[in-house]
């Protein structure tokens, strides 16, 4: 059976540049396959008389790249292409999904954990949050806008020509305020190495903590942001009994907060690192590479979340050490 399709979900705010950096990939010269899907699906009903009865519209460029807009549900666009990609009607070979400015990226990355048979035919490889410089103040007021930047993989700053160099980087230390674990890069009228884009592996059960990951201490949030980051680290090992209570107990209660959350760890009796990571209620976990011998054991854990239960997860994770 063929390898999984790598999908990258991009989310940002309205008026950031998602269409002029689509644009820009859709027609760079890189000999990939790519489908786009427009993320339109809503409730409410779509004027019929203009789009006629097909629920999603594909159309294949001239570089070989599939535009496919939709009209229904994110899991039957996915299936459908599926449908047309076997019968050798269309080809492609990754994935992106264009969420609507006001869109939770949750919902979205969900669909590929959820859907069994989704899971075998697609591999979540990252999510790209689109920030505009010279807006960020103002949409990072509302708690979509800092969803979107916790949820992150890659954080890519627009229009940074129309602010001052102090501007670009307070946001950018707000920016990892808010999430630590994505770095911050810059893209100009939608121009980027595609490098950054592509082959992030954001949800690898690896021990690849995420390339912008800052172990430096950093200033509490500003006032007013709901999304940060905590991280927690230690060179004492873990009891699994306990840090899986930790875990589950603390799921269970935050679940819905914890946007996402990623862990190396040294646990007691183990010679492997064990690695987990999450969005949301669902995680995953598995057995990593030995420990070298004159390697520091050392856990880290990073979690992002919606108004951050901050001292529980302190002591919970206190509560796991032997």
């Amino acid at each position: 059976m063929s390898s999984p399709i790598p999908v990258t979900i991009l989310s940002g705010f309205l008026g950031a540049g998602k269409t002029t950096l689509l644009r820009h990939l859709l027609k760079a010269e890189h000999g990939l396959k790519i489908a786009v899907i427009e993320n339109e699906f809503s409730d409410a009903g779509i004027d019929t008389q203009l789009l006629g009865d097909e629920p999603v519209q594909v159309m294949t460029l001239a570089n070989g790249c599939v535009c496919c807009t939709i009209h229904t549900d994110l899991t039957k666009a996915l299936y459908l292409l599926l449908e047309r990609l076997d019968s050798g009607e269309i080809a492609f070979d990754r994935l992106v999904i264009e969420c609507t400015g006001l869109a939770d990226p949750a919902p979205v990355a969900q669909t590929f954990f959820i859907d069994e048979e989704l899971r075998e035919r697609y591999i979540l490889d990252g999510i790209l949050t689109l920030v505009d410089a010279a807006h960020a103040e103002l949409h990072l007021t509302q708690a979509i806008a800092q969803a979107q930047v916790g949820f992150a993989d890659r954080l890519l700053l627009s229009k940074t020509d129309l602010v001052d160099a102090a501007h670009v980087e307070a946001l950018g230390e707000r920016l990892t305020r808010i999430n630590r674990r994505a770095p911050v890069r810059v893209v100009e009228h939608g121009k980027i190495d595609l490098a950054e884009l592509l082959d992030i592996r954001g949800f690898n059960l690896n021990a690849d903590l995420g390339a912008g990951f800052s172990l430096r201490p950093v200033i509490k949030s500003t006032p007013g942001d709901r999304i940060s980051s905590l991280v927690l680290r230690t060179d004492k090992p873990l009891d699994i009994d306990r840090l899986s209570d930790f875990m589950n107990q603390l799921l269970e209660e935050h679940g819905k907060q914890l946007l996402r959350y990623k862990g190396v760890l040294n646990i007691a009796g183990e010679p492997r690192r064990l690695v987990f990571q999450g969005v949301l209620k669902l995680y995953g976990f598995d057995w990593d590479t030995e420990w070298a011998p004159d390697e520091a054991r050392e856990s880290v854990i990073v979690f992002i979340a919606d108004e951050l239960p901050e001292e529980k997860i302190r002591a919970g994770f206190e509560a796991a050490l032997l």
